[in-house]
C-alpha cells in the first residue's frame, strides 16, 4: 500500500518528573534543522518526512531503504526515484507486528525481527505495492517485551545476528538466553550464543578490516544521574562475558549483584557512552565521501536519556577505534536537544551509497540525510 509523504506531526509531551527524573519536553511542528551543529564542511537535510516511529534501517539490493518502528508495528519501505537526495515514494510493507524494530537485507529478502520472532518477506524489492504474506524463519526467541525489541544484522559470516535484552532493568536471568547475542542461520537453525554480560544492544556492526563485531549498549538505571555509563563494546573473543547484571562501566559493581563476580572477571568496555545516553545504531563508515579522518570510525546515535534531572545524549557522535581495542569519542552532530526541550532522538545511522550518512528519528518521524561538500 502506497502511503503519500507527509509533515510529521509529533505528539506533544510535557514534563514528566519522577524524584529527579526529567522526560524532556518534545516539541512539535517542522525539523528544526538549523539547530543541529555538524563539523565545518557537512549539511544536513530532511531525507524522508512521516516515517512513522522511524528506528532501525537497511538497504535493499535495489535501492530500497527499509526501517523498522516500534510502537507502530509497521516496516516502512522507502525509495529515492530521482536521485535529489530526498524519499520521493513511501511504502507501508507490513502492519500490526510487534515492535518490529530490526530489519535486514539477503539474497532479495527482507527479514524483520518482532519480539519472539523473525520473520522474512521474498522478493520484497518487486512487491512493494503487493507486500507478500512473511514466512517465520523461526519463532524460538523469548517473548518478554521489556527490552524486547530487537536490532538484526547479517555478518560476514552470513549469519543472522540477533541480541536478547534482560527482562528487567537488572536482574539475573535463569535461562542464559537473556542479556546476549547470538546468531542463527538465515533459515533459523542452529542459534548459538556468541556473546554474554550485553544488557540491551541495539545497534552493531563489524569492522571493516579486522571482521570483529562492535556493539553498543545501554548501561542500568536507577543508580543516579551519573552512573553508570553506556558502553561501546568489541567482540575479540566468542563467547565473553561482558559484565551485566554484575559490572557495569566503567569498573562499577552492581549494588545487588556485584558481590557475586568481580568487574575482573568480565571484558572491559572499549569506550564509555556518558551515563543514560542510550546509544542504540552504530556502524562503521567506508565511504568516500566524508574526509580521511571518518574513514573506518563508528558512528553512534544517542538516543537521549529519560531518567536524568539533566537531559543528555539526542545526538550522533563519532568513535575512533585505536590499536589497543578501546576508542576515543567525539561528538560529530547535535542540536536535537536544547536545555530540557528535545525535537528529535536520533535512532539508527546509516551510510548511503553515495556516502553520505542517514540518521533515523523516531520522535520527529523523520530520516535526515548528513552530506559533506567541504565548502
Amino acid at each position: 500500500m502506497k502511503k503519500p509523504m507527509r509533515t510529521s506531526l509529533l505528539l506533544l509531551a510535557a514534563f514528566m518528573f519522577s524524584g529527579s527524573v526529567c522526560v524532556p519536553t518534545m516539541l512539535g511542528g517542522k525539523p528544526k534543522l538549523e539547530t543541529v551543529s555538524l563539523p565545518k564542511g557537512f549539511s544536513i537535510a530532511v531525507f524522508a518526512e512521516g516515517v512513522t516511529n522511524a528506528r532501525a534501517m537497511c538497504w535493499g539490493d535495489k535501492g530500497t531503504l527499509f526501517v523498522g518502528s516500534r510502537s507502530e508495528g509497521v516496516v516502512h519501505a522507502l525509495r529515492d526515484t530521482d536521485g535529489d537526495g530526498k524519499a520521493d515514494v513511501h511504502h507501508i510493507i507490513a502492519r500490526k507486528l510487534n515492535m518490529p524494530v530490526g530489519v535486514a537485507f539477503k539474497d532479495g529478502a527482507l527479514y524483520v525481527s518482532a519480539v519472539d520472532r523473525i520473520l522474512r518477506y521474498d522478493g520484497i524489492e518487486d512487491l512493494l505495492e503487493t507486500p507478500p504474506e512473511a514466512v517465520v524463519v523461526t519463532d524460538a526467541y523469548p517473548g518478554e517485551k521489556h527490552h524486547g525489541w530487537k536490532f538484526i544484522a547479517f555478518g560476514p559470516d552470513g549469519k543472522l545476528y540477533v541480541p536478547v535484552g534482560a527482562p528487567c532493568n537488572i536482574c539475573l536471568s535463569e535461562d542464559s538466553i537473556f542479556a546476549s547475542i547470538t546468531r542463527i542461520n538465515a533459515d533459523g537453525t542452529d542459534r548459538e550464543i556468541i556473546a554474554h554480560g550485553v544488557r540491551n544492544t541495539v545497534g552493531f556492526d563489524w569492522h571493516p578490516t579486522t571482521g570483529e563485531l562492535w556493539f553498543t549498549d545501554n548501561g542500568r538505571d536507577m543508580m543516579g544521574d551519573d552512573l553508570p555509563d553506556c558502553e561501546l563494546n568489541r567482540l575479540e573473543l566468542e563467547g565473553s562475558h561482558f559484565g551485566y547484571p554484575f559490572c557495569h562501566a566503567p569498573n562499577l559493581a552492581d549494588p545487588k549483584f556485584g558481590e557475586e563476580r568481580p568487574c575482573t572477571e568480565f571484558v572491559k568496555e572499549a569506550a564509555v557512552m556518558g551515563p543514560h545516553t542510550a546509544p542504540l545504531g552504530m556502524r562503521f563508515y567506508t565511504g568516500d565521501q566524508f574526509p580521511e579522518k571518518y574513514r573506518n570510525a563508528i558512528f553512534i546515535a544517542q538516543h537521549g536519556s529519560w531518567n536524568r534531572s539533566k537531559p543528555i545524549g539526542y545526538r550522533v557522535v563519532v568513535a575512533f577505534p585505536q590499536p589497543d581495542g578501546t576508542a576515543t569519542t567525539e561528538v560529530f552532530a547535535e542540536g536535537w536537544l536544547k536545555g530540557s526541550s528535545a525535537w528529535g532522538r536520533p535512532v539508527d545511522v546509516l551510510q548511503a551509497p553515495d556516502g553520505s550518512l542517514l540518521v533515523s528519528d523516531d520522535a520527529a518521524d523523520m530520516i535526515y540525510r548528513i552530506s559533506y561538500t567541504g565548502k
